[in-house]
């Protein structure tokens, strides 16, 4: 407050400005003394913060991502090992983050906190420096199904629904995928048929690779109706026709849970359909809104795995010296720090693009594909520099490897995300042969 103050009185005060201004001129016309105040101090370099993210960050910001940071080592951290290790998912995780209002987090009103973008992607990056599976979760919540919720949904759909998701107290599922359409979403083969009679839409099909499905109270699904054009619908479990099955033997997302949904006939309310959604632009906003968090949380399994690397060779001792005096750990380190860095400062700014709704989608793949692509290559790495003990679940690393595999897979493959910024700067589209 007080270098406030002071500040505000120098730009006040013309008289003060020309002191402060010729002082600066003399100063800078008289040759440097060594030992003298005039010299520069030097700037400090932080490993850890290598391009001065902290510094960036407005005061709010810094109190959401350090306060989540605490719960996520204090709540999180301690359960992952088990959790990932005997394939649990605690449901109360959800209901815990709810508390602390990081559900919907970017949602305005509606018990949900209105943060920026720039909050929402820090708070990715601490849960995912915990666990993918857990950014998973939270991921699905706000950005697939909350977010349709708000972004098409009716009036009546968002108060009866975005409360109780931003409370945790209700968990949601986004059923796009299919066993036969994965990265070709527009193939999708669910139907959905209007019943005349009782106002309703009987939905058939399947969806795989659900985050949440089989613990989920509601599913955001996608669906194509009699005219062709794809729409959303809001299921509800329990209703006639739908089951969920976990899906088993996964060595990836172990925290979180995964199925399918199943439907047989579902007949849906008219008044579950999302109205202001037709076409796969529906989809692919959510996808949207994903991704970006997607971008943020990947590095914060990067950081974990770096930080794990660097210590590990720092306390073990081979051939009578510590590992990390080797020139080729060092250039490991050097490159996982650089990419990191960089990583952030992207995200950082298409976060602030996003709050002045100035980013458009293929920013977003780009750093999706870049950071998550960069992310599971660190994690390669580390695993490798912490030898045999790496594929120990014990320092954690291997689990951030199989984790990465899913989350460079899902919401857009690496390759897919290519394919879409290779549109951007050519103007040719390459997804099919006949267009």
């Amino acid at each position: 407050m007080a270098l406030r103050s002071a500040v505000c009185r120098l730009l006040v005060s013309p008289h003060r400005r020309a002191a402060v201004t010729a002082s600066r001129a003399q100063g800078s016309a008289a040759p440097a003394r060594r030992g003298s105040n005039l010299l520069p101090a030097k700037v400090p370099f932080s490993w850890q913060d290598a391009l001065d993210l902290e510094g960036q960050l407005t005061p709010d910001e810094v109190l959401i991502r350090d306060s989540f940071r605490t719960y996520c080592q204090e709540k999180l951290m301690p359960r992952v090992l088990l959790a990932n290790r005997n394939e649990v998912f605690h449901r109360e995780i959800v209901s815990e983050m709810g508390e602390m209002g990081v559900l919907g987090p970017t949602i305005q009103g509606y018990g949900c906190a209105g943060t920026s973008y720039v909050a929402y992607g820090l708070i990715a990056r601490e849960v995912e420096r915990v666990d993918s599976g857990y950014r998973s979760v939270m991921s699905v919540q706000s950005a697939l199904v909350m977010h349709p919720i708000y972004a098409y949904g009716s009036e009546q759909q968002k108060d009866k629904y975005l409360p109780r998701l931003a409370r945790g107290e209700i968990l949601g599922c986004f059923g796009l995928t299919e066993p036969n359409h994965g990265s070709d979403p527009g193939g999708m083969e669910t139907r959905a048929k209007f019943n005349p009679s009782s106002r309703t839409y009987s939905l058939s099909g399947a969806k795989s690779w659900i985050t949440n499905a089989p613990v989920a109270d509601i599913a955001v699904v996608w669906a194509k109706c009699e005219d062709g054009k794809v729409r959303g619908f809001i299921l509800e479990r329990g209703m006639k026709g739908l089951s969920t099955p976990k899906i088993e033997g996964k060595f990836s997302l172990r925290a979180s849970t995964t199925g399918m949904l199943l439907m047989d006939e579902v007949e849906v309310p008219e008044e579950n359909l999302l109205p202001k959604a037709s076409g796969l632009g529906g989809p692919f906003g959510c996808l949207n809104n994903a991704r970006y968090g997607i971008a943020w949380g990947a590095l914060g399994a990067a950081e974990f795995c770096f930080h794990a690397a660097r210590q590990y060779t720092l306390d073990r001792i081979q051939f009578g010296v510590p590992l990390a005096r080797n020139q080729l750990m060092q250039k490991k380190m050097a490159d996982m720090m650089t990419e990191i860095s960089v990583g952030l400062q992207a995200c950082l700014r298409l976060g602030r693009l996003l709050d002045q709704k100035k980013a458009a989608p293929e920013m977003i793949s780009m750093l999706k594909r870049n950071n998550c692509g960069k992310a599971l290559d660190i994690a390669r790495q580390a695993r490798d520099m912490l030898g045999g003990n790496g594929v120990s679940d014990e320092y954690h690393v291997i689990r951030h490897v199989l984790n990465l595999e899913s989350v460079n897979t899902y919401e857009g493959t690496h390759d897919i995300h290519a394919l879409i910024l290779g549109r951007a700067i050519t103007g040719l589209q390459s997804f099919t042969v006949d267009r």
